[in-house]
């Protein structure tokens, strides 16, 4: 009985804080189907990554805050519906409810069939950013989620290096702890420029942080 009544404790104080949480608030405002789309926000205008024209491949997209953000930067005036100067392919293994002019494809991106659609969406278009969201079910064994962290970063560079601009960017979630500094070399062995970050957005007794990779050394269209 103890630990349930600590599991509700827990709870409630989550959901205290969640509900009294800033960007909670700020992102029913704004009309963003999460507080998510202010981590992207912040990291892409400190880095100024997203321009009109651009192709963007969000992975990992449900609920769609991020591509939401995107859809608005490549419109003009930041509108949320209408006319669209770009492109923005989103995927996930989960459903995502429709985004004006985005493609969603649902699908495990750990499975080559689902990349193979993401390649054949393109259709030859090369990919000038690339947002990874993803983040695997994690189970509590450290060197478990450690793994299964570090293959879904693996994926997207290796995504990256085949489909995206020599001079384009990587986005992609990452937890500090057991892998970090591996991943954070693979950037590294990657990109020529290497940014981690934790934005405001990002709550701070999270292990979650995010590593930006700026124009490729390796691969490239």
């Amino acid at each position: 009985m103890k630990v349930k009544t600590q599991s509700k404790k827990v709870n409630k104080a989550w959901l205290n804080d969640h509900v009294n949480d800033p960007y909670v608030k700020l992102a029913k405002k704004e009309g963003y189907r999460a507080r998510a789309a202010y981590k992207l926000k912040e990291i892409d205008e400190e880095l100024k990554l997203i321009k009109p024209g651009h192709v963007i491949v969000d992975l990992g997209s449900t609920p769609g805050a991020w591509s939401q953000y995107v859809r608005r930067k490549l419109a003009p005036e930041g509108a949320a519906s209408g006319e669209l100067q770009g492109a923005i392919i989103a995927l996930d293994l989960l459903p995502m409810d429709p985004i004006e002019g985005v493609e969603f494809i649902l699908g495990d991106f750990r499975e080559p069939s689902v990349s193979e659609q993401l390649t054949k969406l393109l259709n030859g278009r090369v990919v000038d950013i690339v947002v990874s969201d993803m983040a695997p079910n994690l189970s509590g064994i450290e060197s478990a989620d450690a793994a299964r962290i570090s293959h879904l970063v693996e994926l997207a560079v290796e995504f990256a290096q085949s489909h995206m601009k020599k001079d384009g960017a990587l986005v992609v979630k990452v937890f500090h702890g057991s892998g970090y500094s591996q991943l954070v070399k693979l950037f590294k062995d990657t990109f020529k420029v290497v940014k981690p970050m934790k934005p405001k957005a990002s709550r701070s007794n999270s292990s979650e942080n995010f590593i930006v990779g700026l124009g490729l050394k390796v691969g490239g269209v």
